[in-house]
């Protein structure tokens, strides 16, 4: 399946600056300490700085035995660095969750298969909606098995 997530012209702030690298490193080493709870560590490769980049991100289950996440970017107009890691490298990616680091391929989820998904995306994770009337892309929806 094709990474075709494109930036939309309106939505709110995209997340950055230093207390966001902050909360985030700080998330990464309690979802490291953990062996459950609804975040992972996300490792990605840079697509143009071919480094190792890391982001913790909320997951879901899916029915196709793999996690679903959403590179929802709490509603901004553009889709995080992370998504563009993913679509240049969809297949040297890794997860973690508690201290257990597992090799994924990632994919992109399109027509019923994403409709499907998001509705139980949005069902156990309302915040999700409300991410997506702010901003006028299409939010991805990502399977890593």
């Amino acid at each position: 399946m094709t990474f075709d997530g494109r930036n939309g012209t309106r939505g709110s702030r995209q997340p950055g600056g230093l207390m966001m690298m902050l909360a985030n490193k700080m998330t990464m080493g309690r979802i490291r300490r953990r062996a459950s709870g609804a975040l992972l560590v996300l490792t990605t490769i840079g697509r143009q700085s071919g480094q190792e980049r890391q982001s913790p991100v909320r997951w879901f289950d899916d029915e196709a035995g793999g996690r679903l996440i959403v590179a929802s970017a709490g509603g901004a107009a553009k889709n995080p660095s992370w998504y563009y890691n993913l679509k240049a490298h969809p297949d040297r990616v890794w997860i973690e969750i508690g201290k257990e680091k597992t090799a994924v391929t990632a994919e992109q989820l399109h027509g019923a298969e994403y409709d499907a998904a998001w509705q139980r995306i949005t069902a156990q994770a309302p915040q999700f909606a409300g991410y997506e009337k702010k901003t006028d892309r299409s939010i991805p929806v990502i399977r890593l098995i």
